[in-house]
């Protein structure tokens, strides 16, 4: 029976390359797959690409490309990612330039496009937001960015037309990994049982280290051993869609069972019913075995036929976030620290400063809880440093910078001893969704060649 072995190259945009590059070495792949393309990354993105065209990209795109070209060269592994992000093309574009410079020829690139409709969004007005309980329309003069989920199909194409390197901006995740099934094994797209597993596949793959071992180490309960080394994992598929997890002997990591289940039920919201466009997933009729070290078989996905239906991501201008911090050290150091808050409260009361949303948070004690908790985990009340922070959110950049220039102040005029004050401001791109026919969307693949 035949045999596709794919690989994840990176499971968030600014994955590391060393196991990309360890993986496409040693372990015999056919194929390896970057994910690099978070709901709010392309936001960021088209707002890059709008200052300057020929940019739009995900920003490690030079440096990983700079590393693996060669490696793609000399053992004829296919690469395919969403490091295009808001620009495909003019991401190909940069990848023909580092070809030429490393003078690698005999490849092929492409350029999936039709993604971007922001072009379009007058028509979809009077759509409901997913999230905001409000229509399209009563947001228009914010949008950043408007980009439709695709499926398989720009990227098949792409194969089919002999692509080495297959660059796509939004897509769904498992996309990336299922295309590569689709045209190997020449699985029909109507068979919602394959695309079932095939979305399976991509998914367990799509996080990278998440399933070999990355995000599950717990300290004396699940030590992995050199974690600064744990590889990306590795998808050995057969022709009937049976899948083995596996990764290479020159990394640390593990693939278990339970790295696996946990990605299974990563972000998928609900296991029986994983929504992609390319069909609808059911997780719960999957079985998992244990085979070897490092190898975990798995089967039985089923599947419901693709959603009518695309999801739209939609990059809005929300709001401001200002933060600033503080530190202070010694047997008082949480006193000094609830003094400093008491005096930045009273003064943002007697400056009138109005905000949408305010959080204090004492670090080291409960940022990450809130103080019921944090009661119980700590063991003693007294503390040898605490980093008071302030956070709020606002309209305009100006409230956010009257506020945290208030933390500032407290190095003259607040408790002894404090210091290592941080600012920042960021304006906040957020993301809601709409849905539109599946129909209304045109996809373009677009060729360069070295």
């Amino acid at each position: 029976m035949k045999k596709v072995r794919i690989a994840s190259g990176a499971g968030y945009a600014g994955d590391r390359i060393e196991p990309a590059i360890d993986v496409m070495k040693n372990g015999n792949i056919d194929y390896i797959a970057f994910e690099c393309l978070a709901e709010r990354t392309i936001a960021i993105a088209q707002s890059e690409k709008l200052k300057n065209p020929d940019r739009g990209y995900n920003n490690l795109l030079e440096e990983r490309f700079n590393e693996i070209l060669p490696i793609c060269s000399e053992k004829k592994i296919k690469v395919i990612t969403n490091m295009g992000a808001a620009n495909p093309v003019a991401a190909i574009k940069k990848i023909k330039e580092i070809a030429n410079l490393k003078n690698i020829k005999n490849l092929k690139l492409a350029a999936v496009i039709g993604d971007d409709i922001s072009a379009n969004l007058n028509k979809y007005g009077e759509n409901n937001i997913l999230e905001l309980n409000k229509k399209l329309s009563e947001i228009s003069d914010t949008l950043v960015s408007a980009n439709a989920y695709l499926g398989v199909e720009g990227i098949i194409e792409a194969l089919e037309n002999n692509a080495d390197i297959v660059i796509t901006g939004r897509c769904a995740d498992p996309a990336l990994f299922l295309a590569p099934l689709i045209y190997e094994f020449k699985w029909n797209k109507d068979d919602a049982d394959l695309m079932a597993k095939g979305i399976m596949i991509g998914h367990l793959l799509e996080c990278g280290a998440q399933v070999s071992g990355g995000y599950y180490s717990v300290p004396g309960k699940d030590d992995i051993k050199d974690l600064w080394n744990v590889g990306f994992p590795i998808a050995e598929v057969s022709e009937n869609g049976d899948v083995v997890i596996t990764k290479t002997e020159t990394t640390t990591g593990k693939v278990t069972p339970d790295t696996c289940k946990e990605q299974l039920i990563y972000e998928i919201h609900n296991p029986k019913e994983y929504i992609t466009p390319d069909g609808i997933a059911d997780f719960t009729t999957i079985s998992l075995k244990e085979i070897d070290k490092n190898r975990v078989f798995l089967t039985g996905a089923t599947g419901k036929k693709k959603p009518d239906t695309l999801k739209v991501s939609i990059g809005y201008k929300d709001c401001f976030i200002g933060e600033a911090a503080i530190s202070y050290g010694g047997s008082l150091a949480f006193e000094k620290a609830k003094e400093a808050k008491e005096v930045l409260e009273k003064r943002l009361e007697l400056r009138k400063i109005s905000y949408d949303e305010i959080r204090f948070d004492y670090i080291g004690l409960n940022s990450l809880y809130e103080d019921k908790i944090s009661n119980l985990i700590r063991k003693e009340n007294s503390f040898s440093e605490i980093r008071l922070r302030i956070a709020v959110r606002t309209k305009n950049r100006e409230t956010a910078k009257k506020v945290v220039d208030e933390v500032e102040t407290l190095y003259t005029n607040g408790p002894s001893g404090g210091g290592g004050v941080t600012k920042a401001i960021e304006e906040v791109v957020s993301i809601c969704s709409i849905f539109i026919p599946r129909e209304d969307i045109q996809i373009k693949v677009i060729y360069e060649e070295v």
